[in-house]
């Protein structure tokens, strides 16, 4: 199927050689995410999402508290392929961090007691949806970009640094930037064991 929405859907991969290079003005990313916020679905319409988009040096500052947080984690005899792939993100011109505000959850779980387990598992449907918009857009507007999880051993740093609420919940990370190389060739399953039709 060709249209431009399943060719933005068929663009969308994950790009791990990203650089600096200038691709957009920051305000032009700026308004990609936020029109991503503004208009991606949620529970009970609860817009859960908060988003923290780091550019510059904010965003070179993130991938170093990474590193130092995984440092004292991964024995020193075998961090260099960690800090390797740290500094390949790092090499971009961006970050978005995804949040939810778990305080708009646990409202919903108190107003809605019916559902109240299962808000926690939309409110991570409702962030993938976000990440997809904001990831999708992206590439659509010339950036290469991938998807990584460094919560929860960044959280805590990355609340300070940035002065984020305590009640907001790192759900993801993504670094971007002007690709440097293409994403690596994708294999698919036969559609017939995925996808069931029935008349």
């Amino acid at each position: 199927m060709n249209t431009p929405f399943f060719d933005a859907v068929k663009a969308r991969r994950s790009i791990y050689g990203i650089s600096k290079d200038f691709v957009l003005p920051d305000e032009i990313i700026q308004d990609i995410v936020e029109e991503a916020v503004k208009h991606s679905p949620s529970p009970f319409n609860s817009q859960s999402a908060r988003v923290v988009l780091l550019l510059g040096a904010q965003h070179d500052c993130f991938w170093q508290i990474t590193k130092e947080e995984l440092r004292e984690l991964v024995p020193a005899d075998k961090f260099g392929p960690t800090e390797e792939k740290i500094a390949a993100f790092a090499s971009g011109y961006g970050s978005v961090l995804f949040f939810e505000d778990m305080t708009v959850v646990e409202s919903l779980q108190k107003r809605f007691p019916l559902y109240q387990d299962r808000f926690p598992v939309w409110s991570q449907h409702a962030s993938a949806i976000l990440q997809y918009v904001v990831w999708t857009a992206l590439e659509q507007a010339g950036f290469g970009a991938s998807l990584q999880h460094y919560n929860p051993i960044v959280d805590a740093p990355a609340k300070q640094t940035w002065n984020i609420p305590d009640r907001w919940q790192l759900v993801a990370q993504m670094p971007f930037g002007k690709p440097t190389a293409p994403p690596a060739n994708k294999e698919f399953l036969p559609l017939a064991d995925r996808v069931r039709v029935y008349k």
